[in-house]
């Protein structure tokens, strides 16, 4: 048995504006709030620069990586990565402690190398603010930067599950047992 995906109809009254006349009448410096669910996160930054309670927030979004998510994206659209940068956009924005562990599993699937960067700015942030950070992650521009890495294999699937070696990116480099390190000697000074 095959199902289509689920499609979204506009509605004929407001014409996917998802709003009533009335509300859409009420406006902030010119857009009405269906065009400013229409912005971009990073768009919505500098239009809403003069609010710094809004402003903040938005720029924390932007920070993780999520500066080309519309306002008014629905959040069954976005991917796991995606999702869990929200949450992490979430905390990042309430009041730190120095006492969090925030575990991440690969945050950056369909990231952009810039956006990775961003987000490694952001977890280090973190870390120096007396946090914990583990993250699950394949991608060698984050595994170079952590301070320790456990590398599991030797395979993945039924073939994997094993501590191969665990240390330093260095250590993980030397170890000639890892595929990971095979391939982050490349990448490293």
């Amino acid at each position: 048995m095959h199902f289509l995906p689920d499609i979204f109809v506009p509605c004929e009254v407001c014409k996917g504006a998802r709003y009533n006349r009335e509300t859409l009448e009420v406006r902030y410096k010119g857009k009405n709030i269906a065009q400013v669910l229409d912005m971009t996160v990073e768009e919505a930054a500098e239009f809403f620069s003069a609010l710094p309670r809004i402003s903040k927030k938005l720029q924390t979004l932007c920070d993780v990586g999520l500066g080309y998510v519309k306002l008014g994206q629905s959040s069954t659209e976005l991917s796991g990565g995606e999702a869990q940068r929200v949450k992490l956009a979430t905390e990042l924005s309430k009041v730190a402690t120095g006492r969090t562990i925030y575990i991440l599993d690969e945050p950056t699937t369909g990231l952009h190398s810039e956006d990775v960067r961003r987000l490694l700015e952001v977890l280090q942030k973190l870390v120096e603010g007396g946090n914990t950070v583990l993250v699950i992650e394949h991608n060698l521009d984050v595994i170079k930067c952590a301070d320790y890495l456990i590398d599991l294999g030797p395979e993945g699937g039924d073939g994997g599950g094993a501590i191969v070696c665990t240390g330093t990116p260095e250590e993980v480099a030397a170890c000639p047992e890892s595929y990971t390190g095979q391939y982050l000697k490349k990448m490293l000074p």
